[in-house]
């Protein structure tokens, strides 16, 4: 076992799900995170193709499984209710539309934190205020006062990086917006969901309404989404996002005026922009990316969930297999992941085209799109790292 220690900004999927396989590997691992604690609810986030395999690498597919939101299929209807089209969670082996495996973020977040707690320190409330790198480590500062040294330091902080910014650069360099707004937030039950995903998509607008069911049948989560060729709107400036949503879906139609009635006294709510991170390299020296810091392929690729999980399978073996040097193994990390996140984003971005799009280019030709799907989905190998560390083997 290596004893390396390394420090991960952000506590929500990559962060902890890294957290599991250094600490397999051998690692000391902190985990430091801004937020006073877990952050709940959330959108619900897939699990599909490999991204399976590595929940059970984990160990961890009994205890995701039983978090799951159960959902058991979607159906687009229009404004007066009436279904146009059926999608089942069984659809494609569980890889469609509706996967097998849907989460809540809050809920996986949970189960990863609660796998990997013993094993990992966690703080809470604090975030890194400076750091230096030399040669042989990284010097932190954190926010509290607290200064400690780490021999990696990898940011899984999300699209909004505060890592990515103090060491590669201002945000603008690497977030792209794709020209749409998504927000939601949870809802009393009134509207007798029952296991079905269902969605409002007004024709040619961009514009769409959601209901969907979690695990607490006595409430649902609603989202929004609307096109917006710009976005300013500070990430941490909740009402002036709710402004922003009513303005733009008020006489959307459908069950708008009932769900946007639960705007107010929503405890979860969220809304940012559908953006893609795209950078040149995810690491630097000894302080790397991973996750929506590093390569985020957008909501609308529908698997941000299976690249940072994916990318902290690799990562963390990548490193042990090199003897954690940071050049070898990002290096590594980056020559596996790089095609398969190209690929995811390439999704996200046509199906941010196809919402948006009318007449036949709203159809998308899905037979013509099986090869990228697949590659979004499977392409990428997973190394055994046979003779690599691991606690669990």
């Amino acid at each position: 076992m290596s004893g390396s220690r390394v420090l991960v900004a952000g506590a929500s999927i990559a962060g902890p799900a890294l957290a599991h396989w250094l600490h397999r590997r051998g690692a000391e691992v902190t985990v430091v995170e801004r937020a006073p604690g877990l952050r709940p609810g959330g959108q619900a986030v897939d699990a599909r193709g490999v991204t399976k395999e590595v929940i059970r690498r984990m160990g961890l597919d009994e205890a995701v499984r039983a978090a799951c939101t159960d959902t058991a299929g979607a159906h687009t209807v229009d404004a007066d209710g009436n279904v146009l089209q059926t999608f089942s969670a069984e659809d494609d082996g569980g890889d469609g539309f509706i996967a097998d495996i849907e989460i809540l973020r809050g809920d996986l977040a949970q189960v990863l934190y609660d796998d990997t707690r013993a094993g990992v320190e966690y703080v809470f409330d604090d975030r890194i205020a400076e750091l230096t790198q030399d040669a042989d480590g990284v010097d932190v500062t954190f926010a509290s006062g607290a200064k400690r040294r780490f021999d990696l330091v990898i940011g899984a902080d999300g699209l909004h990086s505060a890592l990515r910014a103090m060491v590669f650069g201002p945000r603008e360099r690497f977030v792209r917006h794709l020209g749409l707004v998504l927000a939601f937030y949870s809802v009393p039950n009134e509207f007798g969901l029952d296991r079905w995903f269902i969605e409002y998509q007004e024709q040619g607008s961009g514009r769409s309404a959601a209901l969907r069911p979690i695990q607490d049948a006595t409430r649902g989560m609603a989202f929004f989404s609307f096109p917006a060729a710009e976005f300013d709107v500070d990430h941490r400036d909740i009402e002036g996002q709710k402004r922003l949503l009513r303005e733009q879906v008020a006489d959307l139609g459908w069950l708008t005026p009932r769900i946007l009635a639960h705007l107010d006294d929503a405890p979860d709510f969220y809304l940012d922009q559908v953006a893609q991170v795209v950078m040149d390299r995810w690491s630097d020296g000894r302080v790397g990316l991973i996750g929506d810091a590093a390569f985020c392929a957008s909501p609308m690729s529908g698997q941000g969930t299976g690249l940072a999980l994916v990318g902290a399978y690799l990562l963390a073996g990548e490193l042990a297999a090199a003897k954690w040097d940071p050049v070898a193994g990002f290096a590594g990390y980056e020559e596996r992941m790089r095609s398969f996140v190209e690929a995811n984003q390439e999704m996200g971005r046509l199906h941010v085209e196809f919402r948006s799009a009318t007449g036949p280019a709203a159809e998308p030709d899905v037979e013509a799109l099986m090869p990228l799907i697949e590659r979004a989905l499977n392409g990428i190998e997973l190394p055994d790292y046979a003779g690599v560390p691991d606690s669990r083997a």
